[in-house]
């Protein structure tokens, strides 16, 4: 489990794009994975193909929970927390610049439909391979990539109507 850690609130986080949150829900995954571990197949794919499909699962049942609240948020309440890693080869102002470009593509991920942002992730952050994620999805392999194709479309319009774009 500790190997999946990193991965789990990796996804938690850039479908939140809140790090407490994110970590509320990893915790979450991996209770239900422990609870639902008697569930996994291998014959269905990867352990870690099965522990994206929990995640996805939960965030799912949390973004419909959640579909009220969100609607009242603040706007103060939507900022999104970038966690900067320090770089030895990167200048101060370097740094800056790229965490405010994180935190811009993180809102701007946020702005995604559920659908397209979950494809966009799993494949562009996480790396997953088409055929991981159209099990994660339990949808077909072409609807996969449609999504990816859509959300990045999508994702480079709501970036470019932010002013990011490429210099």
């Amino acid at each position: 489990m500790r190997r999946h850690t990193r991965r789990i609130f990796n996804i938690c986080y850039r479908f939140t794009g809140n790090s407490t949150e994110a970590e509320d829900l990893s915790q979450e995954v991996f209770l239900r994975v422990y609870r639902t571990l008697a569930s996994y197949r291998s014959a269905y794919g990867g352990f870690a193909t099965w522990m994206t499909s929990v995640t996805r699962n939960l965030l799912i049942d949390h973004y419909r929970r959640t579909k009220r609240d969100r609607i009242t948020d603040s706007l103060d309440d939507k900022m999104a927390i970038v966690e900067n890693k320090e770089s030895a080869g990167r200048r101060p102002d370097q740094q800056a610049l790229l965490g405010e470009l994180s935190g811009q593509v993180q809102a701007a991920l946020t702005r995604l439909s559920p659908e397209l942002r979950e494809a966009v992730i799993l494949r562009d952050l996480q790396q997953l391979e088409y055929a991981e994620i159209r099990q994660v999805l339990e949808v077909p392999e072409g609807t996969v990539k449609s999504r990816i194709n859509r959300g990045r479309i999508e994702l480079a319009r709501i970036l470019q109507q932010m002013g990011v774009g490429p210099a």
